[in-house]
């Protein structure tokens, strides 16, 4: 199992380009099932996750092509339409292959994902929606069977903002009979993304960007070039490590108008940021200023974001507070901070933070894949060594950060 040792205490200076975005990518990947013709994407990130919806949908029959960041695909020869357990357990997203399959072929067989360490996310609301459209839905043996002749378009309620079920229902109904309203609908980039790759498609969706989609079926979609939006995560995850660590970093190939919020923050904890169209340079110096915030739904701050914030509030020189609304179980690194040094309480969904003047390097074990990138923030930080274990979660969504970080000064290496 992989490990990443880092020796603190160096200031970052240089450039880092910033990956396509993780969260888009999977959903956009998963419409490559609603039709026959290819479709070319660029900028996909190079991340296991990504691995696994693809080696998911290549044993659907989907025909995958592969160069670096560009991936073609094309379903004109699907041969089954089940995603079995063995894939979906390792990655929840592997749910958005449901509506894609129901929508085209009018069957599917997809196993329940699995548990999540941040916290339960049931796909009650998916199966909600597509039985208004028309599905019949069964669950059996750890498997959602759907079936339906033709999908019907609906008026869909969720009873909670949810993106990937927003994503489901939306390729769900670009293929139903009819006009599909959703109403609740999430407002994420990622989601917007999707929805202007389907639009590209030959889809009909109105609201792109808002929280009611208003999607007028078609009998069928074509190949589109799409290329994968910027990861405003992984933007903002490099930004808090130079906030904690001192120094002048330019990010390239980013958006910077999709999250507004983050930079907000940044900006209070004391990070100078000059902003361009697709560059941020980012200069600090001296301790952080403390910055309290509520995770919530975009455009609100986003809970993506919570532990890394954490990791710059715990060298701030004074005292923070940190409401996570979003998963219940999302401060499992709060032990692993305080390891090195930082003084962390919670209560309940708030984490009390009281700034310290350093920390200090030890051995930490990274929980899930936010939490992982803020361990490494810390051990940046801290002096002295730290050895961050189970960094298989930070493969899962940060696109070779060790060696992104090294290039502008870090001295962090990956132990095998």
């Amino acid at each position: 199992m992989d490990k990443l040792q880092i020796n603190g205490g160096k200031r970052l200076n240089g450039d880092i380009p910033v990956s396509g975005a993780k969260n888009a990518a999977l959903p956009i990947l998963c419409a490559g099932l609603l039709t026959g013709g290819d479709l070319e994407l660029s900028n996909v990130p190079r991340l296991h996750d990504v691995r696994t919806i693809l080696k998911l949908l290549e044993q659907t029959g989907l025909k995958v092509t592969q160069d670096d960041e560009r991936v073609t695909l094309n379903g004109a020869n699907i041969t089954s339409l089940e995603a079995p357990y063995e894939l979906v357990k390792t990655m929840r997203a592997s749910i958005l292959v449901l509506g894609p399959l129901l929508a085209r072929f009018g069957e599917a067989k997809v196993s329940l994902p699995g548990g999540c360490a941040i916290g339960s996310r049931p796909v009650d609301q998916h199966i909600k929606g597509l039985r208004q459209m028309g599905a019949e839905i069964t669950i059996e043996g750890g498997y959602i069977y759907a079936k339906c002749a033709k999908l019907k378009g609906a008026r869909i309620l969720t009873d909670m903002i949810t993106v990937t079920g927003t994503e489901n229902l939306l390729m769900a109904a670009t293929l139903a009979e009819g006009e599909t309203v959703l109403e609740n609908a999430a407002r994420e980039p990622e989601v917007t993304d999707l929805a202007n790759l389907l639009v590209s498609m030959g889809a009909k969706i109105e609201g792109i960007g808002t929280d009611r989609l208003v999607i007028q079926g078609v009998e069928s979609l074509h190949g589109a070039k799409h290329a994968v939006i910027s990861d405003r995560i992984e933007a903002a995850t490099f930004l808090c490590a130079v906030a904690a660590t001192g120094g002048d970093i330019v990010l390239r190939n980013t958006r910077t108008d999709i999250f507004d919020v983050a930079l907000d923050k940044l900006r209070e904890i004391g990070l100078q940021l000059d902003v361009g169209t697709d560059t941020i340079r980012a200069r600090m110096d001296g301790r952080p200023h403390p910055v309290s915030f509520r995770t919530t739904e975009y455009p609100g701050f986003p809970t993506d974001m919570q532990a890394q914030f954490m990791a710059v509030n715990i060298l701030a020189d004074g005292s923070s507070r940190v409401t996570e609304t979003i998963f219940e179980n999302r401060f499992m690194h709060v032990q692993e901070m305080n390891r090195l040094g930082a003084q962390i309480s919670t209560e309940g969904n708030t984490a009390f933070i009281k700034g310290v003047d350093r920390l200090v390097g030890a051995p930490v074990m990274a929980t899930d894949l936010r939490a992982s990138a803020s361990l490494v923030i810390a051990g940046m930080a801290a002096e002295g060594t730290t050895i961050v274990d189970r960094i298989y979660h930070l493969d899962r969504g940060y696109d070779r950060m060790e060696v992104k970080l090294s290039a502008v000064g870090a001295d962090i290496v990956r132990i095998k």
